[in-house]
């Protein structure tokens, strides 16, 4: 189904999925390029936001830096999945579940400020469902950004930073937690995030800043509803290749065009043999084969046996969860 979209709304979600500006006014600033004006800016995002188009304005940080986090898996039998679901998405620090098809068919990240909470969330989730829950553990992102162009064309590159994580200081988890669970739509968000925090408003920009460009932050801007937006046959693409040959197969499926993640993750030996994912967000099935049938014939890849995954329902889709305490001194 194509999804009409007013060409303002289309600009703010094409070109402001990162990159919002740290000024005191950021949505000034958009609404100066968009040639609209900061309250309509704020306007729009704030239906969009209502009517489920975007989850929320706000961050997403490299892997396992400020948090820890891992994929995991349960199969839920076809008449336990609401139950099994509704049990994952209570855990405190799941940020995204999905039915996907497969046997192993309830999929979610588990989140938390150290690998002892994500440790405890899997646990809690085997006991209370009597299921094997599969870890699997990321090894190394290839392409975990995640912003792209709905209009299908050429956008701004992405520049991957090197991750610096010896720049973290006390009171970046609680900042993060806050740009995690996404800004408020009002005219200064960052004087309200400084004033949840006991900060000034120049501390708070300056620290973003900071970690930006330390590739702690990974994307700050809106944050899409890939679903809402007409973008249904998404599919994750698990690789059953060798761990010889990620370091060649993993930076060229990246770059492949309409993959839109890509990371190499543990295998579990009895049970999950796969080691290279991917993920292809598309507007028809065909459209997301297509993708993965070209993505399958390049030469590091040809031959490797694959599984696409496609998701058919989305339970829960929310940010990170990276520190417990709210806005206690962490």
């Amino acid at each position: 189904m194509e999804m009409t979209v007013d060409p303002i709304d289309l600009r703010l979600l094409d070109d402001w999925q990162r990159d919002l500006p740290l000024v005191p006014r950021p949505f000034a600033r958009m609404g100066d390029t968009l040639g609209c004006g900061e309250a309509e800016v704020l306007k729009r995002l704030d239906r969009m936001q209502a009517v489920g188009r975007i989850s929320r304005v706000g961050a997403t940080f490299a892997p396992n830096t400020i948090s820890a986090s891992t994929l995991a898996a349960v199969a839920a039998p076809p008449d336990r999945i609401e139950s099994v679901a509704e049990i994952i998405g209570a855990q405190p620090g799941v940020n995204h579940s999905y039915l996907r098809e497969n046997e192993w068919n309830l999929w979610f990240v588990a989140t938390g400020p150290d690998r002892a909470h994500v440790d405890r969330v899997l646990h809690d989730i085997g006991r209370k469902t009597g299921l094997r829950v599969l870890d699997l553990r990321l090894v190394r992102p290839f392409n975990v950004d995640l912003g792209f162009r709905l209009t299908g064309t050429p956008g701004r590159p992405v520049t991957p930073r090197k991750v610096r994580p010896e720049v973290l200081e006390p009171g970046d988890r609680r900042l993060m937690q806050v740009l995690s669970q996404g800004l408020d739509m009002v005219p200064c968000p960052y004087q309200r995030v400084a004033e949840q925090l006991g900060r000034s408003e120049a501390e708070v920009l300056d620290r973003l800043a900071v970690l930006q460009e330390a590739g702690i932050l990974g994307r700050l801007g809106v944050i899409v509803r890939h679903r809402a937006l007409g973008w249904r046959a998404n599919a994750m693409v698990v690789w059953d290749i060798s761990s010889d040959r990620i370091d060649r197969a993993g930076p060229v499926l990246a770059a492949h065009s309409g993959v839109t993640l890509c990371y190499e993750r543990r295998p579990v030996a009895d049970a999950w043999p796969y080691r290279l994912y991917c993920m292809i967000h598309a507007r028809s099935r065909d459209e997301a084969l297509g993708v993965l049938n070209k993505a399958a014939a390049l030469p590091d890849l040809e031959g490797v046996k694959h599984l696409a995954l496609f998701s058919s329902r989305c339970f829960k889709q929310t940010g990170a969860l990276i520190s417990t305490k709210g806005t206690a001194a962490a």
